[in-house]
């Protein structure tokens, strides 16, 4: 029973109403005297009705209340009608871009790697958006990831190519498979889920591609060069794909963030850290919220002048 039922007892006291006695018979009318004549009538009969019961209280039903019924899960619809595919959405900066999207009335799918416990968290806090495993490093991965989100999307009008991984190391100690392996998730993965989307983009002649790269990618980073290789590998297919892509009204823009406060720094020390705000005109680090505010801005209908830039987010630390 839930808390807000009630049921309505009565509780009769008494003993129920007896029927009343049975009027007795009339008294018998005096026999009339001899001489007065008598008058011929005929013969009434006296019916006598059986009292009926006094008539009981009607007792009401109970009144039950309709169960409050929990409210069916929100489905994300889609506010303002466009839709958004979000690589290594799962955390960070792409974690961040998914939910500035979702305020922004975008119907969002993001693709995961292996952090599948993050993207279903997501998926709770944002409820109707669409979280697919995929390694993009993996072009068959991406093929069917691709398919999997676009089904549930209908379309793809913004990617937002932000999967990456980082690795601290002297160039000498690099390692082949190390350098393969950053450029097949940093670069390779940008360019499998770009030629995935672009068939749908040219056929509707509309759409928004944006990459994540680094100021790393702009300047180099010492002990990072096969993560600044590929981050610069980026920025170069970023301008390229801008110029083919711009008469089928297609924009292609790159964010390059500075130090954002990601996990993706979980090896810096709060002494790093600090120094790295330091030399940092802002005097902090950025945030992934920070980023994904440019990006929604670079997928909507004001930016569709902008195409082929690079915009750093890094507190002026780049200029």
């Amino acid at each position: 029973m839930y808390e807000d039922e009630f049921e309505l007892t009565f509780n009769l006291s008494g003993e129920e109403p007896q029927p009343e006695q049975a009027a007795q018979e009339p008294p018998v009318p005096p026999k009339p005297k001899a001489a007065a004549p008598v008058v011929d009538e005929p013969t009434r009969v006296m019916v006598l009705e059986k009292p009926q019961p006094a008539p009981q209280p009607e007792m009401p039903e109970p009144v039950q209340e309709e169960p409050e019924k929990t409210p069916a899960p929100t489905v994300q619809v889609a506010a303002n009608g466009r839709c958004v595919l979000i690589s290594g959405g799962d955390r960070g900066i792409g974690a961040a871009a998914a939910r500035a999207f979702y305020a922004a009335g975008y119907r969002v799918a993001v693709l995961y790697h292996s952090n599948a416990k993050a993207a279903a968290e997501l998926e709770k806090q944002l409820p109707g958006i669409t979280a697919v495993q995929c390694d993009v490093a993996s072009r068959a991965s991406c093929e069917l990831a691709f398919r999997t989100a676009e089904q549930a999307l209908g379309r793809v009008d913004v990617l937002v190519s932000n999967a990456g991984i980082a690795q601290q190391k002297l160039f000498t100690d690099i390692t082949p498979e190390e350098w393969q392996h950053m450029l097949d998730v940093n670069l390779t993965g940008a360019f499998h889920l770009c030629q995935l989307v672009l068939p749908g983009m040219i056929r509707r002649k509309a759409g928004r591609i944006l990459t994540v790269s680094s100021m790393w990618g702009q300047t180099g980073g010492s002990c990072e060069v096969h993560y600044s290789a590929a981050k610069a590998g980026l920025i170069g297919l970023t301008k390229a794909l801008a110029k083919e892509e711009g008469p089928s009204g297609i924009t292609v823009n790159c964010v390059a963030p500075g130090v954002i406060d990601t996990d993706m720094m979980a090896a810096f020390t709060a002494e790093d850290k600090a120094a790295l705000a330091e030399e940092t005109p802002v005097g902090r680090l950025g945030s992934a919220d920070e980023v994904a505010q440019l990006l929604v801005f670079l997928a909507g209908e004001g930016a569709g002048y902008i195409t082929g830039q690079v915009f750093g987010v890094n507190g002026g630390l780049v200029i």
